[in-house]
Order: structure tokens, then sequence, then C-alpha cells
């Protein structure tokens, strides 16, 4: 399973790293924000590793 939280935080790394270089306010902030939707995607993604293993336990 291929963690989609994981790549866009690395993903927005590197823009906002580039932006920084650049001094690109716009790629600097379009990084933090795929940083952000990348801690929200694997916040999303570990609830429901939870939930289907509370599942599992409830059979």
């Amino acid at each position: 399973m291929v963690d989609e939280g994981a790549k866009d935080k690395i993903k927005g790394k590197a823009k906002e790293a580039m932006g920084k270089m650049t001094g690109d306010r716009r790629k600097e902030a379009e990084g933090k924000m795929d940083q952000a939707k990348g801690r929200a995607k694997g916040a999303e993604e570990r609830a429901e590793g939870v939930k289907d293993s509370l599942r599992r336990d409830e059979h």
C-alpha cells in the first residue's frame, strides 16, 4: 500500500524548499499546503487502519 500522505509531505517539502531558494513565495506556500494535506491524509489512513482492526476484533 502506497502511503499517499507521505508522498504529499515529501512533494510539499521539495516545493517549499524550491520556493525558498528562488524567492517564490507562492511556491513556498503551495509546498506548505501540500505538507498539510499529507498530514491530513496520513491521519485519515491511520484512522482507517484503527477502524479496520477494531472491526476484525469484533468477529
